[in-house]
């Protein structure tokens, strides 16, 4: 694809996109983002692309793992198959982790964009997780504090107060950053009132100011907030279902 033109290859992203090849939607974006700054539908389509790549693994992963306990006559053989998918997997996340950390990150062309930047730390620390989730023990915790840095760097920007920095409160980005993060807490670290301690101040920030959210942002946010106070419910059950079995 390197022949191809910035133009061209975003063309075809949007095509491969439609089509659901997503292994070509994730080629020409990386070329594109060695060719420049990305704009917000450029990075979108990054996301989308690996989104898709490393998804397909994750949810392969997870039936052949429900498979592996339940046992039977080929475990050798399952194991080995899952082996394969968990190598895949670390790939294509330990690919664009490395491309977000030498291309972006460390670019100063991004450095002054607190949105962007917020959006490829939050990235980098979604991949960690991912690695993270098929992980045991040292190594574990090794990608485990991998993406804590991440998550925590990206919020650290996103809730700057200096003037002209930071992110409002109701961003889609910024509550996409903690939702994420949130998750982390809850499934990565078992700190279920960190997660919803997180989740809920964000919640309620962004709905005391939501009569100041810009309208072009208006559907994404809502739909973020939807879905921390779906956590939140979730949580928050669980929590007091075991508070009360402690008390028992």
């Amino acid at each position: 694809m390197e022949k191809y033109s910035r133009d061209e290859l975003i063309s075809i992203a949007k095509y491969a996109e439609q089509a659901e090849r997503y292994d070509d939607m994730q080629e020409a974006m990386c070329l594109v983002v060695k060719q420049g700054k990305l704009t917000p539908e450029e990075r979108n389509f990054l996301s989308v692309a690996y989104k898709n790549v490393v998804g397909a693994r994750r949810s392969a992963w997870r039936v052949l793992q429900s498979l592996e306990s339940k046992g039977g006559s080929s475990e050798e053989l399952l194991k080995g198959y899952k082996a394969k998918v968990e190598e895949e997997l670390k790939k294509h996340c330990n690919e664009v982790i490395a491309l977000l950390q030498d291309n972006i990150i460390t670019n100063d062309d991004y450095k002054s964009d607190d949105e962007a930047m917020v959006f490829f730390l939050k990235m980098k620390g979604d991949y960690y997780r991912y690695i993270t989730e098929i992980l045991r023990d040292d190594e574990r915790k090794e990608y485990a504090d991998l993406a804590d840095e991440a998550y925590k760097e990206a919020v650290e920007i996103a809730s700057s107060e200096e003037e002209g920095k930071g992110l409002p409160k109701t961003s889609p980005v910024r509550l996409g950053l903690i939702l994420n993060y949130s998750v982390f807490y809850y499934e990565i670290m078992g700190k279920v009132k960190v997660a919803c301690d997180l989740a809920k101040k964000a919640f309620d920030n962004a709905v005391a100011e939501l009569d100041s959210m810009k309208e072009e942002n208006y559907k994404d946010s809502t739909l973020i907030l939807q879905l921390l106070r779906d956590n939140l419910t979730l949580w928050t059950s669980e929590q007091d279902e075991q508070d009360t079995e402690d008390a028992d």
